[in-house]
């Protein structure tokens, strides 16, 4: 799964590498967790475009009442699952990533570890994304996608966020497919990290800091 990330590049950053220039106002972050508003990036009739939208999908049909919000989509569901199955076929995005964490439970303790791409300080997950209103509200909202884990992450976690390689960012918010939904192959970095990530109220550079 992936339920915690950081993004901290510059808004220019972001522009340049998505080739989306719109602005947007966004915090940069070294700990988010789900529920907060992250950057995303989606293709528009002309040109791509970048929002904020709310980390915890809420399909367009959902009753005002229903508290469930999904983080993760697992890939080998997306197009048969109803709560993703629309926004797999026509609401796709980018989600613009520096790295992720995960934690391996064991008998005694749960241990948290940073993960990222060893020749890519910004990269970006595939992800989905839904738009929901009522008479009150209107929320744009999206998950990242997840695939089963890479001889990286196997000791971890049995499963990964996808991580889309940059000449793909293209094929993903245009046409979709199964084919991108594979594990990432690239080197990554996989290292232990302070018990304080533990805490999303946590937020600072020295998260990313290995204990080893």
């Amino acid at each position: 799964m992936c339920g915690r990330f950081t993004l901290t590049s510059e808004l220019k950053e972001l522009q340049e590498h998505f080739a989306a220039f719109n602005p947007i106002a966004y915090s940069a972050s070294y700990n988010i967790p789900p529920s907060r508003n992250i950057p995303a990036v989606r293709q528009s009739q002309t040109d791509r475009e970048l929002f904020m939208c709310h980390w915890g999908l809420i399909p367009h049909w959902a009753k005002p009442e229903n508290k469930y919000r999904a983080i993760n989509a697992r890939a080998e569901t997306l197009a048969d699952k109803p709560y993703f199955r629309e926004a797999y076929r026509k609401r796709r995005c980018l989600i613009p990533a520096n790295g992720f964490y995960e934690w391996n439970q064991d008998r005694n303790s749960k241990q948290a570890y940073y993960i990222h791409l060893q020749d890519r300080p910004l990269f970006a997950f595939a992800g989905l994304w839904e738009s929901w209103q009522d008479q009150d509200q209107h929320i744009e909202s999206c998950a990242i996608i997840t695939t089963t884990a890479n001889t990286s992450m196997q000791t971890i976690h049995d499963r990964m966020p996808v991580i889309l390689s940059e000449h793909d960012y293209g094929g993903w918010l245009e046409d979709g497919g199964e084919k991108l939904l594979a594990p990432y192959t690239g080197p990554m970095l996989v290292y232990p990290v302070s018990k304080s990530v533990n805490s999303p109220r946590n937020d600072s550079e020295d998260l990313l800091e290995s204990i080893l």
